[in-house]
């Protein structure tokens, strides 16, 4: 028999690291938020990774580039507040809670508009924001109902029984994952680990998690939510829909028992001003 051999030559080409020109900068920020030229084209179809929402912009009626956005004299306060906290020449340091005012002051998701005023406020080019903006799954750059249901379904919620409550929140509200429904009301959408595994399975809606759920008290909470009657948060920041107190279980408290250490003693007045200088942050933290 012939022996054949076969001879593969490999080229290897060396990576090079460009500082774009600010004209590129330009066309990227245009591409981000049209979906369209080089950007668009070649990433019309792609998610990012472990998403659901799309790494570029695309128009809607109410979120084009020409949509207006401005903080509130209140929040201008609190955009002072932010930027107190760095250095005056790491202002971009302030992106992702800039961001996250924005979203709350404009009900809970990112229209471009914010993203360019943030932008110009921390004096960065609206790529780096968006950026930012399209990598943490905190921000949802397109509408999002009142109540923002975040379902965990990673493997102990689904355990636990995830499959249920999604399809109780499903036939409920008569939406799949990722839908809205008509009212404007409620959005839900599947995500990965939260952190609750303890008292799987749960939900974030918006900020709070209700936790140990069953199709029963999932509709007991999805009707309060439609009565504006959401209920109030337990003792340790989170509500269990089963009675029980954070964590514990029925024996109630039965490890860490110990006192809870006092915390080191702090100014009163430290941060009479409203202002912060940073070099001074570890003393006034009693580090």
């Amino acid at each position: 028999p012939l022996l054949v051999t076969l001879s593969v030559t490999l080229t290897v080409t060396p990576t090079v690291t460009l500082s774009p020109s600010p004209s590129v900068v330009t066309m990227l920020s245009s591409s981000f938020r049209r979906g369209t030229g080089v950007v668009g084209r070649h990433l019309s179809q792609q998610y990012r990774c472990m998403g659901t929402a799309k790494s570029f912009h695309i128009d809607t009626p109410e979120n084009t580039v020409e949509t207006k956005f401005d903080f509130t004299e209140e929040n201008y306060e609190r955009v002072k507040k932010i930027l107190g906290k760095y250095p005056t020449n790491y202002k971009q340091s302030g992106i992702i809670p800039l961001l996250d005012l924005a979203q709350r002051q404009h009900g809970g998701w990112l229209p471009v508009a914010a993203m360019d005023k943030v932008a110009q406020i921390v004096e960065a080019a609206p790529t780096r924001v968006y950026e930012v903006a399209s990598f943490y799954t905190m921000f949802n750059r397109t509408k999002v109902g009142k109540y923002f249901i975040q379902l965990c379904g990673t493997t102990p919620c689904m355990i636990c029984g995830s499959e249920d409550i999604k399809r109780t929140i499903e036939d409920h509200l008569g939406i799949q994952n990722g839908q809205t429904t008509p009212d404007g009301m409620f959005t839900l959408l599947e995500v990965e680990c939260l952190g609750a595994c303890a008292n799987a399975p749960m939900i974030q809606m918006n900020d709070d998690y209700y936790e140990c759920l069953t199709p029963e008290t999932t509709i007991q909470l999805l009707e309060k939510c439609k009565a504006n009657d959401v209920p109030v948060m337990g003792k340790w920041g989170s509500l269990p829909m089963n009675g029980q107190v954070s964590c514990e279980g029925p024996l109630g408290k039965t490890s860490l028992t110990w006192k809870e250490p006092v915390p080191a003693a702090v100014a009163v007045d430290r941060f009479k001003d409203g202002t912060v200088d940073p070099s001074t942050v570890k003393k006034h933290m009693a580090y």
